[in-house]
């Protein structure tokens, strides 16, 4: 499975969340509400979720192994800092 599109959705400044994207795969499959969020230097890919009501957050789409998601993340780094003004 390839990431065939990402689009920018929302992108915000000066706060932790910097962007929102959907994410199509083998223009096939969209994942909307994928976050990537600074914590310090780094970016975190944060995967689409809900508030369960007990309040807990909870993926409701996930990588299922390792190898994937290090795919995954990294794409969506490098098309954020290629999208996102510095």
């Amino acid at each position: 499975m390839e990431i065939t599109e990402i689009k920018l959705r929302k992108a915000f400044y000066g706060i932790p969340l910097e962007a929102i994207y959907s994410v199509t795969f083998d223009n096939e499959l969209v994942v909307h509400d994928v976050k990537v969020v600074r914590k310090g230097e780094n970016l975190l890919v944060i995967m689409p979720n809900r508030k369960t009501p007990d309040g807990v957050q909870r993926d409701i789409v996930h990588p299922i192994n390792s190898d994937f998601r290090r795919k995954f993340d990294k794409q969506i780094v490098t098309y954020h800092n290629n999208v996102m003004p510095k």
